[in-house]
């Protein structure tokens, strides 16, 4: 089973936050931030080389492949701003419809 290439590192949030290109983009990680951070309980953590992640969760699917993930967590990508969550969307539709022009996949906005 091949490795998992997210994991926890010991990088700068902070530096990571300033060094994203786009100013729209990087003021709206500040907001996030200290959302995230207040509804996980959890401190801020760079996951990989571009995930703000708060928290962890152990995960285990029935094949058998498992690892770690954050709680809850976001990446300023070039062309969007990513949110992760532990599961889907199943009953959100509502709160869903007011956000602006989105997509969701599994795990992400």
């Amino acid at each position: 089973m091949a490795d998992l290439k997210t994991k926890p590192i010991d990088a700068s949030v902070d530096a990571f936050l300033k060094g994203v290109v786009d100013d729209a983009r990087r003021q709206d990680c500040l907001p996030l931030l200290r959302i995230m951070k207040q509804a996980a309980g959890a401190e801020p953590k760079m996951w990989g080389s571009s995930i703000v992640g708060f928290g962890i969760y152990h995960y285990k699917y029935a094949s058998g492949r498992e690892g770690d993930w954050p709680l809850t967590g976001f990446a300023p990508r070039k062309q969007n701003l990513t949110l992760y969550i532990m599961e889907g969307f199943d009953g959100n539709d509502a709160l869903l419809a007011k956000l602006c022009k989105h997509k969701t996949g599994k795990s992400c906005l």
